[in-house]
């Protein structure tokens, strides 16, 4: 897409190659990422898609214009981890599982949602939840088994992925491969080692929906590919999410989806954020440095956390330190300080280069610090950092003729050692909020709030 001469470039996880943006209706511009399973606090490491793809999603409507993007991140609140936690709650009290169920999965996905709004990412344009879309999910199952790609077998219905001849297209790994490496438990009712669930069936204390093939609930893919399908069409423009769910996440959502609609794509860009490691490890629980986001916006602007973030590019690997986190609030006061509000949100032309390129956060960063106050201004807030002009309103006017004169008129009384007039001068600016430096090249000031 050119805009202004700004061609947006773009990583395709499909084809591996970084690819010219062209939205197929530049009108309505379509993102569907994968969400939160909503049985826990979100770990920081999920942290690291929503504010990517906010970054994004803020790019694009910058680009196309905020009312023409659509932007889906969906909560899956039917998984077999909220079951199992449900069951954890409810031992001892005498109420329904699925009432438990949905204290559960409503009270995680709130927790959640205020923890992305504090890391500084806008609401997507749709939030949907998978219980509401179950009636889609079970549409498309049935047009699966009618086309020869699924098969009903002891209650369950698999995807049969022999018949979708490129399965693995995604994750460039060819069937034999996959079976080879293949390390799951294969059910006697599967027809192959790699056929995937779509519908399984639900006891009387798992939470389950009527269906032709009896009481149950949906796979964890079809979730996706259903409200995708209703919320932006067959083929929308970008599908995002962590690395992790390449395969086998996303390369079923494609199977499944492509399947059901004919051979259409289900995503014409495939975008995947890199991993996250906590002070040089894999983040695990056993190694204690399992940390969630709602626990760092204790002890941490969310503002912070979002910088340290984005220092990273989105596509590498990323280190999660303490140290980093405090030269990340470091250089968020110091731009603070003399970053200028503007009413159109200009950004500079090299940082807005930065971001199309493939969301070069770190490059766009550069671009900051070398930035006019601004083009400061207006990047910060294209990047996310929506108190920038809160923080701006904050600081003591400045009027730097002003300050000049008064700098000078300290030194006039130093040399005439008056120093008794020097310091009232130097009071009288720190009262409002200019603090004066004296070094060997001479006197400096900075704003402090």
């Amino acid at each position: 897409m050119r805009h202004k001469d700004m061609t947006l470039r773009l990583t395709n996880t499909l084809s591996r190659t970084k690819e010219d943006f062209v939205p197929l209706d530049p009108k309505n511009v379509r993102m569907y990422v994968c969400g939160p399973t909503v049985y826990d606090y979100a770990h920081i490491g999920n942290a690291r898609p929503v504010i990517a793809f906010d970054v994004l999603f803020r790019l694009l409507r910058h680009l196309y214009g905020e009312g023409h993007v659509s932007y889906v991140r969906n909560i899956t609140d039917i998984d077999d981890k909220i079951n199992a936690r449900a069951k954890e709650r409810l031992a001892g009290r005498d109420v329904p599982i699925l009432d438990v169920v949905r204290e559960l999965t409503t009270q995680t996905a709130q927790i959640y949602q205020e923890d992305v709004a504090a890391l500084g990412c806008l609401p997507p344009t749709h939030t949907p939840r998978a219980t509401e879309f179950v009636t889609p999910m079970i549409a498309m199952i049935e047009t699966l088994v009618a086309g020869g790609h699924a098969y009903a077998a002891e209650g369950h219905v698999l995807f049969d992925v022999s018949s979708k001849p490129d399965y693995g297209k995604l994750a460039h790994r060819s069937l034999d491969d996959m079976i080879a490496g293949a390390r799951v438990e294969v059910a006697p009712y599967k027809r192959g080692p790699m056929d995937f669930v779509l519908w399984k069936p639900s006891d009387a204390e798992t939470p389950g929906w009527d269906s032709p093939w009896g009481r149950g609930r949906p796979g964890w893919h079809i979730e996706c590919s259903a409200m995708g399908d209703v919320l932006l069409g067959e083929t929308f423009d970008i599908h995002g999410g962590g690395i992790d769910l390449v395969f086998p996440h996303h390369e079923n959502e494609i199977a499944q989806s492509e399947s059901a609609h004919g051979g259409h794509a289900l995503a014409r860009y495939w975008m995947h954020n890199g991993f996250l490691n906590v002070e040089g490890e894999k983040m695990s629980k056993s190694l204690g440095n399992f940390v969630t986001i709602h626990e760092l916006l204790q002890d941490w602007p969310g503002e912070v956390l979002r910088l340290n973030m984005l220092r990273a590019h989105y596509r590498q690997p990323i280190d999660w330190t303490v140290q980093g986190m405090k030269e990340s609030w470091n250089t968020l006061e110091r731009w603070y300080d003399v970053a200028e509000p503007v009413a159109d949100r200009h950004v500079g032309r090299e940082f807005l280069a930065a971001l199309c390129d493939d969301l070069n956060t770190p490059q766009a960063i550069a671009e900051l610090h070398k930035a006019e106050p601004k083009a400061l201004a207006g990047g910060l807030s294209l990047l996310g950092f929506s108190t920038i002009s809160e923080r701006i309103e904050q600081k003591p006017p400045v009027d730097v003729v002003v300050i000049a004169d008064a700098i000078a008129a300290r030194l006039a009384a130093r040399k005439a050692k008056n120093f008794r007039e020097a310091d009232r001068i130097r009071d009288e600016l720190a009262a409002k909020g200019i603090l004066l430096k004296d070094g060997p090249d001479g006197t400096t000031w900075e704003v402090k709030r």
